[in-house]
């Protein structure tokens, strides 16, 4: 058998991931306990699938691996209550819970789902439900989750052992929640899916503009979500604005990863695929008659890919439906794109009269978007001194390396003609800020 590249490996393992770790929960009952089982499975199929090929059913070797795991666990934490000399009853218990190793894998259609829906439970945060959801459903080790967010894999170790341990104190079932439950759990379940693919499309800290493999990830699990709820316009609504989104991120970098504006992006190699799949999908949603923000943010987005250059870009509609959305939920960064949306409408002086007002908001406080919209608006007034000082600040307030070398070269032409450029934000950029 030829081994396969680690690339292809560690594709797999993500699929495969959930299906094993919801066959292992549903029948033993003790999440965490299951999602430690299956890590160790997934370190040893890791290490042995790139070099001696992988198994002819590689969910069910996953899963007798982590099904092992799960027996020592469970006989170790026996043995231990021994030693603590727990009554006779509650041993016999534990011992009856030990698993049979020869038991089958048993997928069920709904695990993906009915896990996505667990690790977005009311009581956990948000930094701990995406960290859960990528560990448990996306099937990233802990080194990748600390990675992705910048901090120790001790760090993100312990976050996801709080918040295994949330789950387990709530004595939440492994099953779908009731109908009247799931309406307000999916709506937990699409922020957090949101929550990553923002945070891969445009990274709020760190020497990359993007990570590839958060976008695909969320990607990859809200086409999940969307097909297990085929009734849901706004899970529709969602993976249509991540498609139309996604479909422009080869123009976003240049060769060095710099950051290339909208307005200066080769649209030749948007993904016209993906373009078309998420009009179609966006379609099909609205059609339903029942418009959420995430339908409207991908109507945005459907403006901004439909257009020939970002001059035949109908910025009145972009502008009018950022009305509808401020309307909808009161956050002050889909405000400030509607500032941007205003000043290509009615000009800049009528944009930044938007932004005075936006600033007051405490929530923005310190935001560098907030001076880097200032700074392009007044580059456009032809007031130069006033952009130079807010692109210099803005670049001091980011933590994205791309970004601050983007101000920081903006500042440093400004004397050259041109028209400012779109820093193209895909979407909520005031909720990345809580990962």
């Amino acid at each position: 058998m030829t081994a396969p590249p680690a690339q292809s490996v560690e594709h797999l393992l993500r699929e495969i991931t959930p299906q094993v770790l919801g066959a292992l929960t549903r029948r033993h009952r003790d999440f965490a306990a299951a999602e430690d089982a299956v890590q160790e499975a997934l370190v040893d199929a890791s290490m042995q699938w790139p070099l001696e090929g992988v198994p002819e059913n590689p969910a069910g070797w996953l899963y007798r691996i982590a099904l092992r795991r799960l027996s020592d666990h469970l006989r170790s934490e026996a043995a231990r209550r021994r030693r603590e000399e727990q009554v006779a009853i509650e041993l016999a218990n534990e011992e009856v819970l030990v698993p049979s190793i020869d038991e089958e894998f048993e997928p069920e259609q709904d695990d993906t789902l009915v896990l996505l829906f667990m690790c977005s439970h009311p009581s956990l945060t948000a930094p701990s439900a995406i960290a859960l959801t990528l560990r448990a459903v996306g099937g990233l080790t802990t080194r990748q989750i600390g990675a992705a967010f910048f901090v120790s894999e001790a760090t993100m170790a312990q976050r996801i052992s709080r918040a295994k341990q949330t789950v387990k104190e709530s004595k939440v079932a492994f099953s779908l929640p009731s109908a009247q439950e799931r309406a307000a759990r999916l709506d937990a379940v699409m922020h957090v899916l949101y929550l990553i693919f923002n945070e891969g499309y445009a990274s709020s800290s760190g020497a990359t503009l993007q990570r590839v493999d958060l976008s695909s990830e969320a990607i990859r699990l809200t086409r999940a979500l969307s097909s297990s709820v085929p009734d849901s316009p706004e899970a529709a609504g969602l993976l249509a604005l991540m498609l139309l989104t996604d479909a422009r991120r080869l123009a976003r970098t240049g060769a060095a990863g710099e950051l290339i504006p909208l307005d200066e992006q080769d649209r030749a190699l948007w993904d016209k695929v993906l373009i078309q799949e998420g009009l179609a999908l966006l379609g099909n949603a609205m059609a339903q008659g029942r418009v959420g923000p995430y339908q409207l943010q991908a109507a945005i987005a459907a403006l901004h890919d439909q257009a020939q250059t970002t001059e035949q870009t109908d910025w009145a509609q972009i502008s009018a439906l950022y009305g509808l959305l401020e309307r909808m939920s009161d956050n002050p960064m889909i405000a400030l794109n509607r500032a941007v949306a205003t000043a290509m409408v009615e000009g800049p002086d009528a944009g930044l009269r938007r932004v005075d007002t936006i600033a007051q908001d405490e929530r923005l406080k310190g935001h560098f978007r907030i001076d880097a919209v200032r700074a392009h608006l007044y580059e456009r007034t032809g007031q130069h001194d006033l952009a130079l000082e807010h692109y210099r600040r803005a670049a001091e307030r980011t933590a994205s390396v791309p970004e601050r070398n983007y101000l920081l070269g903006k500042a440093a032409r400004l004397t050259s003609a041109g028209r400012p450029a779109d820093t193209d934000v895909p979407c909520d950029q005031s909720s990345k800020r809580s990962v």
